[in-house]
């Protein structure tokens, strides 16, 4: 029996060893680690709150959609790739104003060169037309109402409503 008590103890301290091998916890800065192998957002700090980090941004704030009322199609745009609402009224301009030839080329024409890109903001950048937003709760406000980094934000839809209401809903008389 004293021999097979000795025959245990002498397997148990391999094992001893072993066990105490695993469970320490080596010291990780002894092992340099290669920056090349690390992802990108682990090798550069986030800078959110900036905006200056274009990739991430992009990938934490998706694009928004907007409407033009009376169009069945719609346009997504990239709020965080404009700096002001100025750079969003050109970008909706050009959306539907300079590059939308649906309704009389003319017309857009003359409206988009009597506007110059200095003098050009919301209240402009679709003539006849109002620039809303549809925010994170669903409410409908008016854009440029918001500083720019709150609107980018919040807002979640564009919509491009007609400045006139319809007159035929006035016109009738209470009897």
């Amino acid at each position: 029996m004293n021999m097979n008590g000795f025959e245990s103890q002498q397997r148990q301290e391999p094992l001893k060893r072993r066990w105490q091998e695993i469970t320490s916890v080596p010291n990780m800065s002894q092992f340099p680690r290669p920056t090349s192998s690390l992802p990108n957002f682990m090798t550069k700090p986030i800078t959110f709150p900036g905006f200056e980090d274009d990739d991430l941004v992009s990938t934490m704030i998706p694009p928004v959609t907007v409407v033009l009322e009376g169009r069945s199609i719609c346009q997504r745009i990239s709020l965080h790739k404009h700096a002001s609402y100025h750079s969003l009224a050109k970008a909706l301009r050009q959306m539907f104003v300079d590059g939308g030839s649906d309704s009389g080329g003319s017309t857009a024409s003359s409206a988009s060169e009597s506007v110059s890109d200095h003098d050009l903001d919301l209240t402009n950048a679709v003539p006849g037309h109002l620039i809303a937003y549809e925010d994170i709760e669903s409410d409908l406000l008016l854009a440029g109402d918001l500083n720019w980094k709150d609107f980018v934000r919040v807002a979640k839809r564009i919509r491009i409503l007609p400045a006139k209401g319809n007159s035929r809903k006035r016109t009738g008389g209470a009897a």
